[in-house]
């Protein structure tokens, strides 16, 4: 499969723009059940949605906006105010560094040919040429942008629908290849280093992928990372601290968080003798909550998270 390297050091094609397929806002409204007036309400109050505009001002929308669509309405079945949303979907922007250099409509569709051939692996069920590709996207990008860019998205989405006869079994196929691989990365990069800081999930609000994978992403910080299961209890957590002494301990929640969280997690800090950080969706919508408060946030992309967790452990970010 051509990769970016190929689109760079080639003549150069025309924008991906030119033959998509557009939608006007009738057919968008149909094909993701969002009335026309909320649509535009979207992009006219928080810009969730910046749709092409004719000559006439008709609003057409591509492919690209739908799926953007979808996930808005995911984060507002998962409890998220929609004037925050905006500010969660700004972090899936691909490759920003190397925008520049790569047309953003070029990275995704790159990405999108590694889910084609991701999706055409699992549903044949053949993990030996899902492990192929897998080996090949790695030789491509780094570890964040595998799983944040590519596999993950297609995760979600085989998550969100599993109404076909099959689609469950896919899923399942999928999301054990991926735990597997990423314990398998975890056993790799496991250090005897003195520092400890655990990771857990916060009153079970992720699944069991997306607390490897923020593991993952925290590993190369010069610490030992030490898991603890789904369904940890929240209030036992004082007591394995006490046991292990770790420097940190980072909580990970995917969800929208309540208002008496920022309560709850400064009660169980005044417990500890560690930090206390939080991880995922939470910490970017719970920053200002927990602004002045013991409580670090990391935020929900890996490069970030790593960064400030190694800022936090020298001491040279404040909470």
């Amino acid at each position: 499969m051509p990769g970016l390297t190929d689109v760079i050091s080639g003549v150069p094609q025309a924008s991906s723009l030119e033959n998509e397929e557009l939608f006007p806002i009738r057919e968008v409204s149909r094909l993701t059940g969002v009335n026309p007036v909320t649509l535009r309400a979207w992009e006219r109050r928080y810009a969730l949605i910046v749709p092409i505009r004719t000559e006439s001002g008709h609003r057409l929308y591509s492919m690209t906006d739908i799926e953007r669509i979808r996930s808005i309405l995911d984060w507002i079945e998962r409890g998220v105010a929609v004037s925050k949303i905006g500010k969660i979907l700004a972090k899936t922007t691909p490759l920003k560094a190397l925008s520049h250099i790569i047309p953003s409509d070029l990275v995704q569709a790159d990405y999108a040919q590694w889910q084609q051939q991701v999706q055409a692996a699992v549903s044949a069920f053949d993990e030996a040429q899902l492990e192929q590709i897998y080996g090949q996207i790695f030789s491509s990008y780094p570890v964040t942008i595998v799983f944040q860019d590519i596999l993950i998205p297609l995760w979600k989405q085989m998550l969100l629908h599993q109404d076909a006869f099959g689609n469950t079994s896919e899923w399942l196929f999928f999301d054990g290849f991926l735990r597997s691989r990423v314990l398998q990365r975890l056993l790799l990069v496991r250090g005897l280093q003195p520092r400890r800081v655990i990771v857990c999930a916060l009153f079970d609000q992720c699944r069991e992928l997306e607390l490897l994978m923020t593991a993952l992403f925290l590993s190369s910080v010069d610490s030992a990372i030490q898991l603890l299961a789904i369904g940890q209890p929240f209030e036992e957590l004082p007591l394995i601290c006490e046991r292990v002494k770790p420097h940190t301990l980072v909580l990970l929640s995917n969800q929208a968080p309540t208002s008496e969280l920022p309560r709850r997690l400064n009660r169980l800090a005044m417990s500890l003798e560690c930090q206390v950080l939080l991880a995922g969706d939470a910490a970017d919508l719970a920053q200002d909550s927990l602004a002045g408060s013991s409580i670090g946030c990391l935020g929900s992309e890996g490069s970030i998270m790593r960064q400030r967790l190694k800022q936090f452990l020298a001491g040279k970010l404040d909470t």
